[in-house]
Order: C-alpha cells, then structure tokens, then sequence
C-alpha cells in the first residue's frame, strides 16, 4: 500500500522517507511487508503522503459489503503489538467501525489521538482507562462510552490484553 501511495505521487523511496522524517531503508523495509510499523511510523508515513492511516488496510474486497472476520482487513502495527480490523467494507462512508485489540499495558499517553468528529466504544475484553482532555473513564468489559473526538484522548491498558469495538465519525482512521 505504501509503494502504491507513493508512486501515485510520484515520490521516491528517499524523498518519502524525507517528508516522513526517517531512513530510507526502514522504509523500503516497510514496503516490502519486512516488518510492521509503530503507530508513530505508520502516522508519519501518512502525513507525509497526506491520507489517513486508514488506506494501509490490508484485505480483500467484500463485493457484497458483507464483511466476515477472516475477510476483514487489517492494520498491525508492530511496535506495540496492535491490532486493527475494519468492521465495514472500506473507509468511504459517513462512519467506520474498528476491532482493536490492545496488548497489555498498551498505553498512547505520550502521543494521544486527535481527529475530527464523535467515537463510541465498546471494551469486550480486558480493563481499559480512557482519558479524554482532563477527563478519565475506567472502562470494564461491556462498559461504553461516547466523546467528541476533537479532544486529545488516550488509552492506558490493564494488566491482561483488551478488545475494544469503536465506532467513528466521519472516518478518520
């Protein structure tokens, strides 16, 4: 997906991994699928080819819209051991829905989310604590929570991995 983006706009290995701010070899590497990327790398990456982390997806199409968990596509980010699944055909609509699953003690403080719109979450596994601005949620399996993303948030993961479902609008992942 990376080579893809990148061709379109006519851009080298070099001068991508310039804009992304990292080397060119990590980022040949990535290309070749040698390796997953941090949430950080993945976000440069993105910001320098200006489209949203969402068009690394990888799966197949669902022609039908139907989408079956082992055709869904899917972002794994390597560093921290994220997982990713899209649970509607594509990004192209008013909302998208994500399976995430977190690792243990996972947590995004130092780099919290920010994106336009409104998130609803689901945990179905795990402990979670969801900070949104100065505002901290303990989060126990089936508890859910709704908040304007616009606001910085982040996620600190208890001591075994979580499954969270999120919804988002419009996408932006």
């Amino acid at each position: 997906m990376i080579s893809r983006e990148r061709a379109i706009r006519g851009f080298t290995i070099a001068e991508l991994a310039g804009r992304a701010g990292m080397s060119a070899g990590l980022l040949s590497q990535l290309e070749r699928g040698i390796g997953n990327p941090s949430i950080d790398t993945a976000a440069k990456i993105a910001g320098a080819l200006n489209v949203p982390i969402g068009t690394f997806f990888v799966g197949a199409r669902q022609a039908d819209g139907v989408v079956h968990p082992g055709t869904r596509k899917r972002l794994m980010l390597g560093d921290q051991d994220l997982v990713y699944e899209l649970l509607v055909p594509d990004l192209r609509g008013a909302l998208s829905m994500l399976h995430i699953e977190l690792p243990a003690g996972f947590t995004n403080e130092s780099a919290p989310f920010t994106h336009a719109g409104e998130e609803a979450m689901i945990l179905l596994q795990g402990k979670v604590t969801v900070h949104v601005g100065p505002d901290r949620m303990d989060l126990e399996p089936q508890d859910s929570l709704r908040f304007a993303s616009s606001i910085p948030h982040w996620y600190q993961v208890g001591d075994d991995p979580a499954i969270v479902i999120s919804a988002m609008t419009p996408p932006s992942f």
